[in-house]
């Protein structure tokens, strides 16, 4: 069986081919420099070509709050393209799995907590990410739309805030934890007496390591048949203050952290409920202390 994962480079597609690769599957990681998934006609005689059996899709335009409020119509209008490309050529090549990633922030902005899969579209979308959020939707749909009009086994993931190496560490277009990782670094290393943060540090998040989220893909693949999407995450939550003084001990800043109020803290609270996973037999095993430390490393290694 042939897996193809789009995606190959970014944080989640490389982790997703290492599981993989350790489990001694047949698998092919692309990128943007095998085939551009934005051209239709490419991505459908390059799929075709592969003739793959599976499709792990983890190809996407993704950012930060900053970079999802100044792009909205990139983020939207990429990510549209990319997964229906993807999904319509699969279809065409007759790939038997396809399994769609996605995002929690698919979720109401105010969505009862923990968020269940079935709590989408129950609420107004956080308007700093609506336009990444609502491609995202977009793709869930037309996965149940294969199965219903063509019975194909296609499914849905959504994983919750990842993190972990070939993360982006870019200051404006990064997420949360990478850039606090990043900011606490450089002011080690420069000495400097404070850091700047957006926001006031209250809303409270998830963070998964991306080496568990791809074992949860894998476990995805071999038993999850179903037309809901299924969430995957840690269930535990943690303040975005307690995260920076977290970051800030494991690098060893001892200076000051200021939060400016006057940038958008996000959506207030977003924490999965991750009964269905782990009924499949998934638990994530890196602790955040854990992962933190170990991304830590390999910025400092590579960046």
């Amino acid at each position: 069986m042939s897996i193809l994962v789009a995606g190959e480079t970014g944080l989640v597609g490389s982790a997703i081919v290492r599981a993989l690769k350790k489990n001694n599957a047949d698998v092919i990681g692309i990128s943007s420099k095998d085939v551009n998934l934005l051209d239709r006609v490419k991505t459908f005689d390059y799929i075709q070509e592969i003739n793959p059996s599976v499709i792990i899709d983890a190809a996407a335009k993704v950012g930060g709050i900053g970079g999802n409020n100044q792009y909205p119509v990139e983020f939207l209008s990429h990510n549209l393209q990319i997964q229906s490309n993807l999904m319509d050529a699969a279809h065409a090549a007759k790939t038997e799995k396809f399994l769609f990633l996605g995002s929690s922030c698919i979720y109401p902005r105010n969505s009862l907590q923990p968020i269940k899969e079935d709590y989408l579209l129950t609420g107004e979308l956080e308007q700093t990410n609506s336009a990444y959020a609502v491609a995202k939707i977009a793709g869930i749909e037309l996965i149940k739309s294969y199965r219903k009009e063509y019975a194909h086994k296609w499914i849905s993931a959504m994983p919750t805030n990842l993190y972990g190496p070939h993360d982006n560490f870019d200051l404006e277009n990064g997420h949360v934890l990478p850039v606090l990782i990043r900011k606490f670094i450089e002011a080690k290393k420069n000495n400097s007496s404070e850091v700047n943060l957006w926001g006031s540090g209250s809303p409270l998040r998830e963070f998964l390591h991306v080496d568990d989220l791809a074992r949860a893909v894998i476990i995805c693949i071999e038993k999850y048949d179903d037309s809901q999407l299924i969430n995957i995450g840690t269930g535990v939550e943690i303040s975005i203050k307690d995260l920076a003084s977290k970051i800030s001990a494991i690098v060893g800043f001892s200076g000051k952290i200021v939060w400016n109020a006057d940038k958008p803290d996000g959506t207030p609270r977003k924490v999965l409920d991750i009964t269905k996973i782990s009924n499949l037999g998934w638990k994530p095993i890196i602790t955040l202390d854990q992962g933190i430390a170990s991304t830590v490393e390999w910025y400092l290694q590579n960046k």
